[in-house]
C-alpha cells in the first residue's frame, strides 16, 4: 500500500527534535489495559511511544511505513520494529492487548486502518490515539510562531494536516458511530519541556510543511524569524517552558 511520506527525508531531525510524551499517559494507558502481554505502536517514526509503552508491557511491537525512520528508531530488547503500513499487517486476528497512534492518524486511510485495528485487537483490547497542536509558551514567542505556522508555511501543509488543527474532531471515530467499540473518557495530559532556541529551530525543521516550503522555494523559512526569536529570546541558549496539551481517544474492543 502506497503512503503519504512527509517525513523520511528529516528523520534523523525528527528523531532528535520532537518532544517527548510523559510517563504518565503510558503509566495510565497500561492501567486500563485487561492484559499487559503485548502492545503495538502504528506509524511509530522514530519508536518515541514505542519505548515508553515497552516499560509496561511485556512485548511491544512497532510498526511504520518509512524505513528511514525505522533507521533512527531507539533499539530496546523487547521492542520488535518492522516495515509496515498501518492499514494492512500481517499479524493474527486477536491479537494485541493495547495499540496505539501517536501524532499520525491523519495520515493513515482511517476507515482501513480501523478495519484491521479492530481484526488484530483483542476483544477487551484498547486502542488509544493521540495528538497535540502547537506549544504554549510566552505570548511573544507564541505570537511569533503562530505566524510562522499559520502564514509563512500555512499554504505548504499538507492537507490531512487540518485534523491536526481540529484536534481530531473531524475524524469519524468508530467508538462515536460503532457498538464495536466503547469510548473511554481520559484524564487530562501535557507534554512539558525546557528548549533553548535552537532546539526550538530543530523543532520547526522537523515540520512537513517546512520541508515542502524548502523544496518549493529552496529557501528555509526558519531563516525568516530567527532574527524576530533572538530578539524575545535573549539569551538564545536560555531555556524556555514549553508545554503541548494532548488530546486523547480511546476506545474499548467489545
Amino acid at each position: 500500500m502506497l503512503f503519504k511520506d512527509y517525513f523520511s527525508k528529516q528523520a534523523n531531525i525528527y528523531s532528535v527534535n520532537r518532544p517527548t510524551y510523559p510517563r504518565e499517559l503510558f503509566e495510565y494507558l497500561a492501567s486500563i489495559t485487561p492484559s499487559k502481554k503485548i502492545a503495538l505502536d502504528c506509524a511509530t517514526g522514530n519508536g518515541q511511544a514505542a519505548v515508553s509503552l515497552a516499560e509496561f508491557f511485556e512485548s511491544v511491537k512497532a510498526i511504520d511505513a518509512s524505513q528511514k525512520q525505522l533507521q533512527n528508531a531507539k533499539a530496546r530488547p523487547n521492542v520488535e520494529y518492522k516495515l509496515s503500513t498501518a492499514e494492512k499487517t500481517d499479524f493474527p486476528n486477536d491479537y494485541f492487548d493495547l495499540i496505539t497512534v501517536a501524532q499520525a492518524l491523519h495520515w493513515f486511510d482511517i476507515e482501513k486502518f480501523f478495519n484491521e485495528a479492530k481484526r488484530i485487537l483483542k476483544p477487551n483490547g484498547i486502542i488509544a490515539i493521540f495528538i497535540y497542536t502547537n506549544f504554549i509558551s510566552d505570548s511573544k514567542i507564541e505570537h511569533i510562531i503562530d505566524n510562522f505556522y499559520n502564514n509563512i508555511v500555512g499554504k505548504y501543509w499538507p492537507p490531512e494536516r487540518k485534523h491536526v488543527d481540529t484536534r481530531y474532531e473531524s475524524i469519524p471515530f468508530p467508538f462515536d458511530m460503532s457498538n464495536e467499540f466503547e469510548e473511554i473518557r481520559p484524564p487530562s495530559f501535557i507534554i512539558k519541556t525546557h528548549w533553548n532556541c535552537e532546539q526550538l529551530f530543530g523543532y520547526l525543521e522537523s515540520w512537513s510543511a517546512t520541508q515542502i516550503y524548502k523544496e518549493k522555494n529552496n529557501l528555509n523559512p526558519i531563516d525568516l524569524i530567527k532574527d524576530e526569536v533572538y530578539k524575545v529570546w535573549d539569551p538564545p541558549e536560555a531555556e524556555k517552558e514549553l508545554t503541548w496539551p494532548l488530546y486523547l481517544k480511546i476506545g474499548i474492543k467489545k
